[in-house]
């Protein structure tokens, strides 16, 4: 195997990684939790699991959409109304566009090869090598996931159930 394979093998398993914590995370909470923005609020900005969700799926589908061949940053996105929901979503609508931007992305993943990596893509006008911009969007899709079980694990509290490796074990 190549380096380049082995790269984008291991790209592949980090970001199931990544939305296996999340769907796990959110599959501990009720429908109602998934709009509950904490109170009080950290901070103005402070995010519902569903907006965050929501975020995510659209963001992924703006950056892989025709990966290669045009700016990870759509025209048609909209990005500001990816932090607000309106009315009340059901969870399944809410997983139907999680899943839909998963989708996208995987689907480039499974499309690129190794003599892509070194590929210039653009981001927001801003050259990036595919190795670069996986990685950017890996680094942006954790940190997300990391909000994302943070919020359920407040939200359940003492009903929370570990997803990794619980203390003093």
């Amino acid at each position: 195997m190549s380096v380049g394979s082995a790269y984008l093998e291991d790209v592949r398993e980090q970001f199931r990684k990544l939305k296996k914590l999340a769907e796990d995370a959110v599959a501990q909470v009720t429908d109602d939790d998934l709009l509950v923005v904490l109170d009080p609020a950290p901070d103005a900005e402070s995010n519902s699991l569903a907006v965050i969700m929501k975020h995510m799926a659209g963001n992924l589908r703006s950056r892989f959409t025709d990966f290669l061949t045009t700016d990870g940053e759509k025209p048609n996105r909209n990005r500001d109304g990816e932090f607000e929901i309106e009315g009340r979503p059901s969870r399944a609508a809410l997983f139907a566009d999680w899943q839909s931007g998963w989708k996208v992305l995987f689907e480039t993943l499974d499309s690129l090869t190794e003599d892509d990596l070194l590929l210039e893509v653009a981001i927001r006008g801003q050259a990036h090598t595919v190795i670069q911009a996986l990685d950017r969007q890996m680094t942006h899709h954790a940190y997300h996931v990391g909000q994302i079980v943070f919020l359920a694990k407040q939200l359940r509290s003492t009903a929370w159930k570990n997803l990794s490796m619980p203390k003093k074990k």
